[in-house]
């Protein structure tokens, strides 16, 4: 009995100033973890993996059951602080969109640039082969897009559907409409990546056919810079939606070529999950555009304001997925 009883005292002795240190920590975070220094914060997980100990080895050599208990409301609390503490969803969205998702695009970086490469090959090519034979428009582009904007078109038809105006009503479907549809074609981008990644590369070379068969039909009737003045304002930020989701496509197709030490549904599993992550911020740059298609482009007409925020918008999107996120997650 002697013998366990100096077990217990010489137990605690050797660990009881770190558990009150934890638990005085706790007592004053319960107030706001703005009560304690960064020191402090970086000290809590410490002591919370040595209780965990303590109680580990309480538990295993049976000792004082008010020893235990004590241990394990401690291990709670601090549990409750450490992990049970939630960020609200506005701060959740913040950092999403100020560290994380820039994060993971660029870890995905040479995804995107494969798909970058193949909608300029798809519309280089789109639009040579509609200028040495207007119908292969016909091919390339389905009727519900293309509308009235065909090579039968005259000059001034082409020119009146670029500068369509409408009322805001009307405007505000239109947005939703363009968002509903680009968001699908970026998600199915993203879905179709389980075909190792094939379908995705042909998917993004056929949105560059279709982009460069417009541009054939507007170049042959001399209106090349309307055209482009109408399509970059949103472009920019839909098609570059595009080929991230296109990129998220291409990392869940090399998570199963490639799965490493796991398994391939492990692998997917794995890489799946972030890759979802990033095609949900790429639906963001979806709505953004939508806006911009629905509303400005529809709005304004002048060709050198068109043009100046298109080059504005294509700058910002280069400076944001360089440099944000580069810092500590907060």
């Amino acid at each position: 009995m002697a013998d366990y009883r100096l077990k217990s005292y010489e137990f605690r002795r050797e660990r009881q100033s770190d558990w009150e240190e934890l638990s005085e920590l706790l007592d004053r975070a319960a107030k706001g973890l703005g009560t304690l220094t960064s020191a402090e914060l970086y000290r809590l997980p410490a002591l919370y993996r040595a209780v965990l100990s303590s109680l580990s080895v309480a538990r295993a050599i049976s000792l004082d059951k008010n020893v235990v208990a004590y241990l394990e409301d401690l291990a709670a609390r601090a549990f409750v602080v450490l992990y049970g503490t939630q960020h609200g969803l506005l701060q959740a969205i913040r950092t999403f969109f100020t560290h994380w998702f820039p994060r993971r695009v660029r870890s995905l970086s040479w995804g995107v640039l494969l798909s970058i490469g193949l909608l300029i090959l798809g519309a280089a090519s789109g639009f040579m082969m509609t200028i040495h034979d207007s119908e292969r428009f016909y091919s390339f582009v389905p009727s519900h897009l293309a509308g009235d904007r065909t090579p039968a078109s005259t000059a001034e038809d082409l020119l009146d559907a670029l500068k369509g105006r409408g009322v805001a009503e009307e405007l505000t479907l239109f947005a939703t409409s363009l968002f509903t549809h680009n968001t699908s074609v970026g998600f199915l981008c993203f879905a179709i990546g389980v075909a190792f990644g094939v379908p995705v590369a042909l998917l993004v070379f056929y949105n560059g056919l279709i982009l460069g068969a417009f541009a054939a039909i507007y170049y042959q009737q001399g209106l090349a810079l309307p055209f482009w003045a109408w399509v970059l304002p949103h472009g920019v930020t839909e098609l570059l939606a595009v080929c991230i989701c296109g990129a998220t496509g291409f990392a869940i197709g090399q998570s199963l070529i490639f799965p490493g030490p796991y398994s391939r549904l492990e692998n997917l599993a794995r890489r799946g999950r972030d890759a979802a992550s990033v095609a949900a911020g790429a639906a963001a740059l979806f709505f953004l555009a939508a806006l911009l298609e629905g509303f400005f482009r529809q709005m304004v007409h002048h060709e050198a304001v068109r043009l100046t925020v298109a080059l504005a918008t294509a700058i910002g999107w280069v400076a944001y997925f360089s440099l944000a996120g580069r810092g500590e997650e907060p």
